[in-house]
This record gives structure tokens, C-alpha cells and sequence, in this order.
């Protein structure tokens, strides 16, 4: 479970960047490759602490993973009761 409030907001923004570019039309392993890359960047600019780095890609393979993070739901049209 993520604490930091950095690595949070980190994972907000990669969890919502590979929720949008499953729906452009990515899968799994052109997602995986945006993660490495996003950690390596991380790691590199030194922006949080190298073991909230490794947590942060621990809670993101676990989202990666999870068939309902990217589950299409259909939208129904709203109907007018009145």
C-alpha cells in the first residue's frame, strides 16, 4: 500500500496513462514497456526514494495485472422519464 504522497500521485498518473492507451488500442506487453520506462525515469531523476520506487512498480504491476482495470463498460443511453 502506497503512503508517500509523490509516489501516489506517480501512480495516479501511470494508471491513468495505461487505462488511456489500452482504450487507443495498446496491450499488454506495449504497456509493460511504458512502465519500464517510466520507473528507469524515475530512477534516473532520483524524484522519490529508491524504495518507494520499487513499491510504487510493485502496485503498478499488480494493476497491470488486474483484468478489471481495463474492462470496457457499455454506456447506456439515458432515458427521459418525464
Amino acid at each position: 500500500m502506497l503512503q508517500d504522497t509523490q509516489t501516489i500521485r506517480f501512480y495516479q498518473r501511470l494508471s491513468d496513462a495505461l487505462v488511456e492507451l489500452w482504450q487507443r488500442g495498446y496491450r499488454f506487453d506495449d504497456l509493460r514497456l511504458y512502465i519500464d520506462g517510466y520507473i528507469a525515469a524515475l530512477r534516473h531523476s532520483n524524484a522519490i526514494e529508491p524504495y518507494l520506487i520499487h513499491r510504487l512498480e510493485q502496485e503498478i504491476s499488480r494493476f497491470l495485472y488486474d483484468p478489471s482495470n481495463f474492462e470496457m463498460t457499455e454506456t447506456q443511453p439515458e432515458t427521459d422519464f418525464y
